[in-house]
């Protein structure tokens, strides 16, 4: 595409050779404002190459035919040459065994290569097999001048013509059949039958048969075209499924009760050719050129037609340099797209398509003079020869210009056919077609094929404008814009931009005129396919601001929504809705698309007018809705909304606490205020089920609590100063409301029996000086074992008689006595035990171990009585700093703690006692004498201390071994590096 914004500069470079560049100026291209710089470095190739092919051979070649790659000759008088060409190294040269004068009249050979006819002057005919060596004459034949062949194209085998044709110069044409294999003892001869189906004439008399062809269509339809020097005859019939072998003479009994359908011309040659176009090997032809006295009769062959084989029927007449004295035309051959034309010096090349000779090709007169032209359908190969010399045309590319023909006559599906490979071409056909569309006011389809070229956008776009012509504007950019790369991002914006616009014009003339009309909706659906497309979404969502404003400007709200639903722009949709008091709607499009934003956005509009479908769309969205960012437009719309709004607003709450199981406190906050203020029935209920424990409420105790005070409900308080642990308050407020309530929370400090003694006192107190029923404050003793009738006795009035409490004192002072009894057990229990302890102190003093020289330590097994030790009951027998080191790891910190600062005044005190053992002063003598005193005293102290910590038990026998089983044999912080001492 030629850029929006950038121009390019028209180029076209012409041919370097002559010839093209008539052929270009005879086509008449002149296309202008392309963006292809067609630039070609060297000059292409020629369609038709000559190439001169050499043979050893010194005889003059009389005759020459070639097909399926099997090449035969006449050379001399009696000599045959046949060369495979693919294998053209091994020349296969035989006698024909002629001993008289006659010469060849002409050769035929079939299709596969395999049957070879020689027709001679003498009226006789030979046979050649290509698998045979030897020429046989067929007897039949005899007494007839062959003058053509039409072989059997479906029933040929290598060994076997099948029925066939053959045209004499009598007029007469015969159906025969040839066979290569040897045949019985009485027959010999290779032709199997010979009989005459029909003669031609002309003027009367009978004319020589140039040319026979035979074909076949469909519904087994049998074509035979046949030629003489002025008439092309067509005979056409069918036959019968299965009768393919008998022959064609049913074809031409069907034709003799009318004329048969010929064309004829005015001049007479002396002879024709007729030759055809087949596109595929074993394929039928579909193309004729006839060259007779007038010209060349050319078209297409059509095998559906039921009349005539013939279609598309142009003569092409000589030009004035074919002299029929001089250089009468000999022979033609017909390709893809031309037919050459062979002429006794040179070979004409003609354009089938516009009639134009477009190669020459001139032979020197050392060759002598061109006697016949031959194409092989096998390999495309065209062959010429002359008594000294063979040629050989390649032709290549033959349909490199055919565009051009097929563009100047209009034929653009052709010329784009023709020219896919070149782009530089496609652009020429593709911009001279639009124009020829527009010039015929065909706008859409121009503006189609305009958008393929290369041409000016400008320009074009210009065009359209101009001839008002929106449509076709569109169209034209639409295909421009799906040509378009994702990298040209400015070209799409721009195109973007301006077909929304022309969109929206157009939907607003259509409204105007009727907007339930076919054309309005069929139009506003190719909008919103456009506005959809996920081709151009980047740019749409990219420019969307501009689509938007585009779109306002316009007044097409249904459209705006639209394009916001595909940009995926919700919150433009649900304001849309919401600005035009389409609620429900709004709410549709948040729960289709499920963004939390926009719930947290929208809830609070939605829920002042629809609150039960917003709190339904919301426990819809379950735990994706974060509860805390709602409770701002809960609280607005709950203070001064409707008791439906407030109705939905507790729903929803206990929707979050008790199936979200939500613990966070606003929310369990903002659910106690609701039912403070609008349902105090579940106040109670809901602090029950919260829990108990402080450590199990989700929401603050401190607000509960100044929440129910300002609302009176001072059972709910009870229940908060409970789980606040305020016993004392709870009590004091629940005497207000109920005695039984304050008993239930005088009971609840176990582990505290004076607070709990102190409720209950406050309690008998309330019961006796403000209830004044001594009933219920003996009731009160019974129900708390800590309370005695000495407590209460003080509540009580001077009024009051010892009769309400004759029991309740009898009952005190038989306890006292229980309890006196008790005293008096335990005490002589406590002294019978102090004696069994002194007992046993006693006989400890006495008891003693004996240790062995030989004895060593349990811990480090060196011997004992080397430094100072431990012996324990049990055997084992440690030093004391063996036993300090093997005790310190099983001792809790505060005793490791205490060891080591034993060990530290030990240390001191040995250390004094040293520094006193020098000879002190004389005055000093009696001072020094009260310090070793004391000091030997504090070091036995000291050492007591440190017995009582490691050597209360043996290490390996007592407690401290038994609570160490679970522990491991190896420090775990220590095991690494115990670890790898061992590596």
């Amino acid at each position: 595409m030629a850029s929006i914004l950038d121009e390019y500069e028209d180029s076209q470079n012409t041919r370097q050779s002559a010839q093209q560049r008539s052929r270009l100026a005879a086509a008449n291209i002149g296309i202008t404002h392309s963006g292809f710089v067609n630039v070609r470095l060297e000059e292409e190739k020629p369609i038709f190459t000559k190439q001169r092919i050499d043979f050893s051979h010194l005889e003059k070649i009389n005759h020459f035919a070639v097909c399926n790659n099997q090449l035969c000759m006449s050379l001399g008088k009696d000599t045959l040459l046949r060369i495979d060409l693919a294998k053209p190294d091994q020349p296969n040269q035989m006698e024909m065994g002629r001993k008289d004068d006659c010469k060849v009249h002409k050769l035929f050979l079939d299709p596969s290569g395999s049957h070879l006819l020689i027709s001679l002057s003498s009226s006789e005919c030979l046979y050649l097999n290509r698998n045979t060596q030897k020429v046989r004459s067929l007897s039949r034949w005899r007494g007839h001048l062959i003058e053509s062949v039409g072989w059997n194209k479906l029933l040929g085998t290598e060994t076997n013509t099948g029925p066939i044709l053959v045209g004499t110069s009598q007029g007469a044409i015969f159906e025969a059949e040839i066979s290569a294999t040897e045949g019985s003892l009485f027959n010999t001869n290779p032709d199997q039958y010979f009989r005459q189906v029909h003669s031609l004439e002309e003027d009367g008399r009978p004319a020589p048969v140039c040319c026979l062809e035979v074909e076949r269509g469909l519904e087994n339809k049998v074509f035979i075209i046949a030629t003489t020097r002025k008439r092309l005859f067509q005979f056409v019939g069918k036959v019968a499924e299965g009768s393919e072998q008998q022959g064609y003479s049913s074809i031409f009994s069907q034709n003799q009760d009318l004329l048969p359908s010929f064309q004829e011309f005015p001049v007479n040659m002396g002879y024709s050719e007729i030759t055809f176009y087949t596109s595929k090997l074993r394929s039928s032809p579909k193309a004729f050129a006839w060259m007779m006295g007038n010209g060349v009769l050319y078209g297409q062959l059509d095998y559906v037609r039921p009349d005539s084989l013939l279609s598309d029927v142009q003569v092409w007449e000589y030009t004035s340099d074919i002299d029929f004295d001089l250089n009468k035309p000999i022979s033609i051959v017909l390709t893809q797209f031309h037919f050459l034309l062979l002429l006794p010096d040179r070979v004409k090349a003609v354009c089938t398509l516009n009639g134009q000779v477009v190669h020459e090709d001139v032979f020197p007169d050392k060759f002598g003079p061109l006697k016949k032209m031959i194409k092989d359908p096998a390999g495309g190969l065209v062959w010429i020869y002359t008594e000294r010399a063979v040629f050989r045309y390649h032709i290549q590319r033959e349909a490199r210009d055919v565009w051009q023909m097929y563009m100047s006559t209009g034929k653009f599906d052709l010329a784009k056919e023709y020219c896919r490979d070149r782009p530089e071409c496609m652009d020429m056909v593709l911009a001279r077609e639009a124009e020829h569309c527009f010039q015929n006011k065909r706008y859409l389809e121009s503006a189609k094929c305009y958008a393929l070229t290369q041409n000016y956008f400008e320009e074009i776009a210009l065009k359209f404008i101009e001839a008002k012509q929106e449509d076709a504007l569109k169209e034209f950019l639409l295909k421009k814009l799906n040509n378009l790369k994702p990298g040209e991002r400015t070209q799409i914006t721009l195109l973007v931009t301006w077909l929304t616009e022309l969109y929206l014009n157009r939907l607003g003339q259509l409204e105007s005129d009727d907007c339930s009309a076919p054309v309005f909706l069929e139009t506003r659906g190719e909008f919103r396919v456009f506005l959809g497309s996920a081709k151009h979404k980047e740019c749409l969502f990219n420019n969307r601001t501009t689509i938007y404003d585009l779109l306002a400007s316009h007044g097409n709200v249904d459209d705006m929504v639209y394009f916001s639903v595909v940009m995926q722009d919700y919150e433009r949709v649900i304001s849309h809705h919401c600005q035009h008091d389409d609620y429900g709607a709004a709410l549709d499009v948040l729960s289709k698309h499920c963004d939390e934003k926009l719930f947290y956005k929208f809830s609070p509009v939605l829920m002042q007018h629809i609150p039960k479908k917003v709190v339904d769309a919301w426990i819809q969205m379950g735990k994706r809705l974060d509860p805390k960012k709602l409770i701002p437009a809960l609280m607005n719309y709950s203070q001064m909304g409707s008791t439906q709004q407030i109705k939905e607003t507790i729903r929803y709450m206990e929707f979050c606490v008790y199936q979200l199981t939500v613990t966070e406190e606003a929310i369990h906050n903002y659910l106690l205020s609701l039912y403070a203020k609008y349902k105090p029935e579940s106040l109670l209920w809901y602090l029950e089920q919260a829990g108990t424990h402080a450590s199990d409420i989700h929401y603050d105790l401190k607000y509960a609590l100044r929440l129910c005070a300002e609302h009176g409900y001072l059972e709910a308080c009870v229940l908060v100063y409970k789980i606040m642990e305020l016993y004392e308050e709870a009590v004091d407020l629940a005497l207000q409301v109920d005695v039984d309530l304050a008993k239930s929370c005088a009971d609840l400090p176990e582990d505290d029996e004076e607070l709990r003694k102190k409720l209950w006192l406050k309690i008998a107190r309330h019961v006796v000086q403000e209830e004044k029923d001594v009933k219920k404050a003996m009731n009160c003793l019974s129900s708390c074992n800590l309370l005695k009738i000495e407590d209460i006795l003080p509540f009580f009035p001077d009024f009051v008689t010892i009769d309400h409490f004759k029991e309740a004192i009898c009952g005190s002072l038989a306890e006292y006595n229980h309890h006196i009894e008790e005293l008096k057990q335990e005490m002589e229990e406590a002294t019978e035990s102090a004696k069994r302890i002194r007992e046993d102190i006693q006989e400890m003093r006495n008891k003693y171990g004996v240790v062995e020289s030989q004895e060593k330590c349990a811990a480090c097994d060196f011997p004992l009585l080397n430094r100072p030790f431990y012996l324990f009951l049990c055997g084992h027998m440690f030093h004391y700093d063996c036993l300090i080191q093997e005790v310190t790891p099983h001792l809790s910190t505060f005793k490791q703690n205490r060891l080591e600062d034993l060990q530290k005044k030990l240390a001191a005190t040995a250390q004094a006692s040293k520094s006193r053992h020098r000879p002190p002063p004389k005055e000093e003598s009696d001072t020094a004498s009260l310090g070793k005193a004391s000091t030997g005293s504090s070091r036995e102290t000291i050492k007591s201390d440190i017995d009582d910590v490691i050597a209360s038990e043996c290490v390996y026998c007592g407690e401290l071994m038994i609570k160490s089983i679970d522990k491991p044999f190896i420090d775990p912080q220590k095991f690494e590096e115990e670890k790898a001492s061992w590596l």
